[in-house]
């Protein structure tokens, strides 16, 4: 009797949490959070819990690229918010060169100067304000074209992780590339917009990708959520990179959303009616069970 290969799998347990406390009562607020693990062919969520200690209704919603938000709106005076988010997923284990062929390589690279090819990946090939180089730094790093626009990704992958040192505390959510150029210092937010930024002057359509990192094995990235890139190869599709780890995405990567930079991507949007100075911490952990 024929069987088929058992498929291997994981089962992740992830647990966000925020905490906010305001110097004077908050009257009313509003937040938008992009937390929710996606379903797509390598995951699979079983489970959503989320609490916040308010008791305010959690109304889930959908943001301009599809990915699943949850607002929470406030009604009555508070200091304090505590907010919590515990997800169970299914994770496939697969191999992100297994799906590698034999490249055509002048035809991919004929393919990705077609104006169809442009008008079709538009929104992943402009600059943002986030992915802006610049000028004098678009020749940064420049393709092969005796490689296959894979084999350059990766080598970009290598260059961006050597390029910038990994360590947390010297940038935040707002910092430029321009910045990064001068002081080659960051975490994995400032990784990922200058892979996508030198990717796409280079012709590849990139997104800016966030999530979950499992870092069970010694893998860079904070207490916080994880970032990383998404590029289209042509004769394979959406293929992920982690250039804070020098990676190609795998198992360990648990994917949330994905737009043309963290704007886009941005897990927590609030409008808070409030005055005075206010606190916010944010952890994540992810556990394993094989």
């Amino acid at each position: 009797m024929h069987q088929e290969p058992h498929e291997m799998s994981f089962e992740y347990s992830i647990t966000y949490k925020a905490e906010n406390e305001y110097e004077n009562p908050v009257e009313n607020a509003s937040w938008q959070f992009l937390i929710v693990p996606e379903n797509n062919d390598t995951q699979e969520l079983m489970r959503v819990d989320i609490k916040n200690s308010l008791g305010a209704k959690n109304e889930f919603s959908e943001n301009g690229y599809g990915f699943r938000t949850v607002r929470i709106n406030t009604l009555e005076k508070f200091q304090k918010l505590n907010f919590s988010a515990t997800f169970k997923l299914k994770k496939k284990s697969f191999n992100p060169f297994g799906q590698v062929p034999i490249f055509d390589i002048a035809s991919n690279y004929e393919l990705v100067q077609s104006l169809y090819f442009k008008v079709d990946f538009e929104p992943f090939l402009g600059q943002t304000k986030f992915t802006t180089l610049p000028q004098a730094s678009i020749n940064l790093f420049v393709f092969d074209p005796a490689l296959s626009i894979f084999d350059n990704l990766q080598k970009l992958n290598t260059w961006v992780y050597q390029f910038i040192k990994f360590n947390t505390g010297v940038t935040h959510v707002n910092t430029l590339l321009k910045e990064i150029l001068e002081n080659p210092e960051g975490v994995c937010q400032d990784f990922a917009h200058l892979f996508c930024a030198l990717a796409r002057a280079n012709k590849i359509p990139a997104r800016y990708v966030s999530g979950y990192l499992h870092q069970g094995n010694g893998y860079f990235g904070d207490s916080q959520m994880h970032a990383w890139a998404e590029t289209y190869v042509p004769q394979v599709g959406w293929v992920g990179f982690d250039p804070t780890n020098n990676l190609l995405v795998d198992d360990n990567h648990i994917k949330v959303a994905h737009g043309k930079d963290f704007n886009d991507c941005s897990p927590l949007k609030g409008v808070v009616y409030s005055h005075g100075a206010n606190k916010t911490s944010h952890s994540v952990e992810v556990q394993a069970q094989q």
